[in-house]
Formats: structure tokens, sequence, C-alpha cells
């Protein structure tokens, strides 16, 4: 395994932070990156360096960041997933670097839905 480095280990006391107070409710919200093979090989590894050097040159310290797995719709991706208190999930599909600076300024900073690239609004629940 390789060595971390005093960076790689910022960057994830940060992560690790920013999650707790997303879990606390202290975020204005919660985007997740959907990073399954898939996702991946479409670019969200760019999409979620986009949007982490985005917040860093903005200054933002209360948008907690995550990954999780594939969203299912393979040939949608890159797809990222946005979550303020108080209102429904939004599933945004075809993503790149550009437009995920675009979803941070105008829905997670500003609170309007970016309906150009919104695939879905609302949980998934089991029934």
């Amino acid at each position: 395994m390789a060595r971390l480095s005093v960076q790689s280990l910022n960057a994830l006391r940060d992560q690790l932070q920013a999650e707790r107070a997303g879990r606390e409710g202290k975020c204005r919200a919660t985007v997740i990156v959907h990073m399954g093979t898939c996702g991946i090989s479409a670019g969200a590894r760019q999409v979620m360096t986009a949007l982490l050097g985005a917040l860093e040159e903005r200054g933002i310290a209360d948008v907690a960041v995550s990954s999780s797995g594939c969203a299912g719709m393979c040939s949608r991706e890159p797809m990222a997933t946005v979550q303020r208190p108080g209102e429904a999930p939004v599933k945004y599909a075809d993503l790149d670097e550009k437009k995920i600076v675009r979803v941070l300024d105008e829905h997670v900073i500003g609170g309007s839905i970016v309906k150009e690239y919104a695939l879905a609004m609302g949980s998934e629940r089991a029934g």
C-alpha cells in the first residue's frame, strides 16, 4: 500500500468532518457523487475533483461531499445527488466538470434546481 501524504490525510480528515457535520444537520447541503465503475469510466472522478476544487476555491466548508456506488442508470453517468435540509433530494445526470460547478452555484448555494441536468427528485423507498 502506498504511503499517505500529509495532504491526503488532511483531505480525508476534512471529508470525514464534513460528513459528520452533515449527519448532525450542520451543513447547507450534501452532494453525493455516484462513483461505481460505470460512473468512474464516464468521468465521475473528474466531476468529484471539479466539485471539491470549486468548494475550496469559494471557501465553502459547510457542504458535505461523499461518494456512493452505481446509481443504477449507467447510461446517464456521471451522476450526483444533491440533498438540502428540508428538501427532496435531486439526482443530476450526464454531468461533467462545468455542469457540477453550475449545480453547486445554482442549487447547492443558490437553492434553485438546475432543471436541464436534473433527472429525478425525491427519495427511493422500498415498498
